[in-house]
This record gives structure tokens, sequence and C-alpha cells, in this order.
């Protein structure tokens, strides 16, 4: 096993040079507009996984990962030629799912804060069906009722001595 915070430098290193790669072109027509988002190395520093994401339509989306599968001999070359490792790592293209879960999650939110207003105006309008405390407290005593309980103990005590 490698020490992690060297694969993490490693993959920010090919991270650099995938997007420098990008950013210079490709002659493939079928690449869209492509963010590299992330790269996670294994542990033996033998296979990185290429996160990107693309901004288009599906078949857009369908077309740049074709076009990367590709073209992942010609990003390989060009990591071994500018990474200073013994072994060039594989690479492996995946679409990161980011943007559509983060849609998603926008979408739950918007129908909890609006489930919450109707329960709040539901909740507004709400009456009681019984008494608005149910629960039976115990009898408050009073400093007047307590000086009476306590004259009439004390007048039985003297009617019995």
């Amino acid at each position: 096993m490698v020490d992690q915070a060297r694969a993490k430098k490693m993959a920010d290193r090919i991270k650099v040079i995938i997007a420098k790669r990008l950013e210079r072109g490709i002659r493939d027509p079928r690449i869209g507009f492509v963010t590299i988002t992330d790269v996670q190395m294994t542990g033996d520093l033998q296979h990185a996984s290429v996160y990107y994401t693309v901004y288009g339509s599906d078949e857009e989306r369908a077309d740049t990962a074709a076009a990367l599968k590709a073209a992942t001999g010609m990003f390989r070359s060009e990591v071994g030629k500018n990474l200073t490792a013994r072994l060039t790592p594989s690479l492996e293209f995946l679409l990161d799912a980011i943007p559509e879960n983060a849609a998603h999650i926008d979408d739950l939110l918007r129908e909890a804060r609006e489930r919450d207003t109707a329960v709040a105006g539901l909740a507004a309008t709400s009456a009681y069906a019984g008494d608005e405390d149910p629960y039976v407290k115990p009898r408050e005593i009073d400093e007047n009722d307590a000086d009476d309980d306590a004259d009439a103990g004390d007048d039985e005590v003297d009617a019995t001595a």
C-alpha cells in the first residue's frame, strides 16, 4: 500500500494533466463541454478513476463518453509523459452524477417546503376536537385554603384532647 497523501497528490496531478489536455483540444468532434471533477486512485497507484461532468443533453453526454473512451490511450500517454512515476496508471472515465443528484435534492427540498407551508396553513385554521389540554392537573392550593386546612386540623386536635 502507498501513503494516502501520495495517492492524493498523484490524483490531483492527473486531474490537472487531463484538464490541460482537454483545454488544448482533442480532434474528436464528439467531445462536449467537459469538466473534470475528481480523480480517485487505487491504493497501489495502478488505476485512476477520472470523474467528469458534461454540460448538455443526454445525447451529448453519451457522445462525450464514447469520445473519452476512445481517447483513453492518448490521455494515458499524456499522463505518463508528465507524471514522475515508475508506472503509468490505467485510466477509467466515469460520468459524475453530482449535478443530477443536486437537482434531485433541490426538488425534494422544494417539495418539503411546500408541504410544510400546507401543514402550517391547516394548523392555523384548526381547532381542538375536545379540551385544549385533556390531561388532569393536580389541584392547586392557594394560601387561603392552606390556612383554613391548618386551622381545621387544630380544632380537631383540641376537641379530642
